[in-house]
């Protein structure tokens, strides 16, 4: 179980619920994944996007997988990783990070998450605390995150 941030490609005219809504209606269960078929732009934003968060946020280990691309941080903060398919993307923290331990790690997903829309003109929305990572608290983030985080070490690895 990891606390989840979402990216999605939001046509000009339309909002991330709309977006949401129509991708969620499209979804079938029991259908093979297509394999990422990244475009050429795609292809370039991830190549500028895994290079600005190097630059920016700290060293990074990347890989191809048939249905994404995939960056890794292990830094001082922590871990997180990014799934980019193109139009779609989304960042994954493990809960591991009780209390005020979760501020460092947001604040490093939430610079990834502006690099992201900049880079690869996604839209990022953190549906566990029902904010736009471009305009979001990352303390409100921390603090959804560090709180699980310590119900869950107190509740289940006893």
């Amino acid at each position: 179980m990891t606390y989840d941030i979402l990216f999605l490609r939001v046509q000009p005219g339309s909002t991330f619920d709309k977006t949401m809504q129509d991708r969620n209606s499209a979804y079938d269960p029991d259908a093979e994944p297509d394999p990422v078929n990244l475009t050429g732009d795609q292809r370039a934003a991830w190549d500028r996007l895994t290079r600005q968060v190097a630059r920016e946020v700290g060293p990074i280990t990347s890989e191809e997988y048939l249905y994404s691309l995939t960056l890794w941080r292990d830094g001082p903060a922590g871990h997180l990783q990014l799934d980019f398919a193109g139009d779609s993307a989304s960042i994954e923290i493990p809960y591991r990070y009780s209390g005020q331990a979760a501020l460092p790690i947001m604040a490093e997903a939430y610079s990834l998450a502006r690099i992201i829309e900049d880079e690869a003109g996604l839209e990022g929305y953190d549906l566990e605390v029902d904010q736009p990572t471009r305009t979001g608290d990352v303390h409100v983030a921390a603090a959804k995150l560090g709180g699980i985080s310590h119900w869950a070490h107190d509740h289940l690895t006893r």
